[in-house]
């Protein structure tokens, strides 16, 4: 398993035990320094320090945690997961590292063809239903700000619609490995996005591109597309589960969550990067 560090002072974590192949292996984990580290009962692992948050519960509230496992196990996004997976299998990575893992859906699949996942979320509910559904895999809560691994030790770092520490991923990656970026297509959700908003734009993927230049090459990039047919509580689910929901205006949320059958498309823009030797 890539080497896990403290966040309070940068020194390895290890467990008591030996042989560790995932977190809930051990009741604790401890560095040199012995700042100690408790494993939950649901297996995870909590790296995020009180005195880094800018919150009480940073993150997507449980209300959206909720929605989106409703949503993603009904596998209405299953055709992204399995691009995602076309494209990283050929790789042949031994570890990985999902930021913003959520409640584990893509980071389940990921196990299927790598050996060592690390699922990493600021949001405590979500990795407590990722740990308590899926095993063989490490549930860190952190953040992405300070990526608790140690320089060079991980083969792909993830970012699906999450936040982009680029100089982070930089960090833990090993030389010249990948960086997974999944961030919607221009015309993503977009006439679920015209029941919500009076005018519509067009997301803008390439903004991210910048970004990167400096430590990462862009080695392939694609997007998938594909029809959405939603019934009533999938619709409420993707709802909730966006960060539209938050910005439209209740009367129009609120015709929309009427409707009892609801047609959109969903589109994807994937951009997998490699570290500059």
């Amino acid at each position: 398993m890539p080497q896990l560090i403290c966040p309070l002072c940068h020194e390895p974590l290890h467990a008591p035990v030996h042989d560790v192949e995932a977190v809930s292996s051990s009741r604790s984990w401890q560095c040199a320094n012995h700042h100690n580290f408790d494993v939950a009962k649901e297996g995870y692992l909590n790296l995020h320090l009180v005195q880094h948050k800018k919150s009480r519960d940073p993150g997507d509230n449980p209300d959206m945690v909720k929605a989106r496992r409703a949503f993603l196990q009904a596998n209405y996004y299953q055709p992204l997961r399995d691009a995602v997976a076309d494209l990283l299998s050929p790789l042949h990575a031994e570890s990985l590292l999902d930021i913003g893992c959520g409640e584990g859906y893509y980071t389940s699949h990921f196990r299927l063809f790598i050996d060592d996942v690390i699922g990493l979320d600021i949001a405590k509910t979500a990795i407590q239903l990722a740990a308590k559904k899926f095993k063989n895999i490490t549930w860190l809560v952190g953040s992405g700000a300070m990526l608790p691994l140690a320089d060079c030790s991980v083969d792909i770092a993830s970012s699906m619609f999450s936040p982009l520490p680029v100089a982070e991923m930089a960090r833990v990656l090993k030389p010249e490995g990948f960086v997974l970026v999944v961030t919607p297509a221009p015309t993503h959700l977009w006439t679920m996005r015209q029941g919500l908003f009076d005018e519509v734009l067009a997301h803008e993927p390439d903004k991210f591109l910048l970004g990167f230049e400096e430590l990462f090459t862009l080695h392939r990039r694609s997007e998938v597309s594909f029809p959405l047919r939603l019934p009533n509580q999938a619709l409420k689910d993707l709802l909730l589960m966006t960060p539209y929901v938050w910005k439209a205006k209740p009367e129009k949320r609120a015709a929309l969550e009427l409707r009892d059958e609801f047609e959109t498309g969903a589109a994807f823009n994937l951009m997998l990067f490699q570290k500059k030797a």
